[in-house]
């Protein structure tokens, strides 16, 4: 798969109307924000699909494959950025890696990372601000750029930051951040997840280790984990093809047993049937 790579700290892309996708499935080493100038479609996200039109918007992480599938014409506004960029904000304290884990954990909110109306009518003109600096170019125009850039990220940072757990907040300790951050790299891979595995990696013991979690989070690590999986199991329900035994190896459960299992003890109901009804179903933890 081709993977892009970004020689700058941000970049802006303004393509004009497409009838079809120029490009097949690749990836990034960089984050994207995709802004749906104009037009309808399917944005094609690690293998899930999420139906756009005007005024959407799409953050990818690094790594993250994707392509469209183009329904009516439709014009795109690219906005790239690395963590150099990031890291220059020169936020207080811990606000960085506050802002470096929320970004690359947006697969906790996928599809359109704008979760809210007020956020949409805010992000709108700012979007439209963009468009008209970088096609004039004019003085000042890259720090006005920047400064948008800016108050997108922090909008879109704050809509993701709802699917993080109720008590990580801008006050949660760096070692917190780390185990959270460990655990959404290493979701695919059950041998790593264990508990033993986390406090070797976090250079502390077993017990420390859960208390420490509890104590900052107020849940469990196995209650976060599990959580991390029933998001990932409800995306790939409400938004691919996949069968459940295929959900169920990506994820690393025993089998198609164990994945249904799980699902129905915390969703109440069966993944066929949550697919089935598009995911209208209570959720307990």
């Amino acid at each position: 798969m081709v993977k892009d790579n970004l020689y700058q700290p941000f970049e802006i892309v303004l393509r004009e109307p497409l009838e079809a996708c120029p490009r097949n499935e690749h990836s990034h080493s960089f984050f994207e924000f995709i802004y749906i100038v104009s037009g309808t479609g399917k944005q094609c996200i690690n293998n899930s699909k999420f139906t756009y039109k005007a005024g959407h918007l799409f953050l990818l992480t690094p790594n993250d494959s994707h392509y469209f599938e183009i329904a009516t014409l439709t014009q795109f506004l690219f906005i790239r950025f690395n963590m150099a960029y990031i890291k220059d904000y020169k936020l207080p304290g811990n606000a960085v890696k506050h802002l470096e884990f929320i970004l690359k954990n947006a697969a906790q909110a996928p599809g359109c990372v704008l979760k809210n109306q007020e956020d949409s009518a805010v992000v709108k003109p700012i979007m439209q601000a963009i468009i008209s600096e970088h096609q004039k170019n004019g003085l000042y125009s890259k720090e006005l750029l920047q400064q948008y850039i800016n108050t997108v990220i922090v909008i879109v940072a704050r809509n993701v930051a709802m699917s993080m757990p109720d008590e990580v907040d801008e006050n949660t300790e760096e070692k917190v951040l780390d185990i959270l951050q460990y655990i959404q790299t290493n979701i695919y891979s059950p041998e790593k997840l264990r508990v033993d595995v986390i406090a070797d990696k976090m250079g502390v013991s077993e017990t420390y280790a859960g208390r420490y979690f509890k104590k900052h989070t107020n849940e469990t690590l196995q209650q976060y984990i599990i959580k991390c999986k029933l998001k990932l199991i409800e995306n790939r329900l409400l938004h691919s093809n996949m069968r459940m035994v295929e959900i169920a190896n990506e994820l690393g459960f025993n089998d198609e047993s164990h994945l249904n299992r799980i699902f129905k003890k915390y969703r109440h109901v069966n993944p066929s049937e949550f697919r089935k009804i598009g995911g209208e179903s209570s959720f307990t933890i």
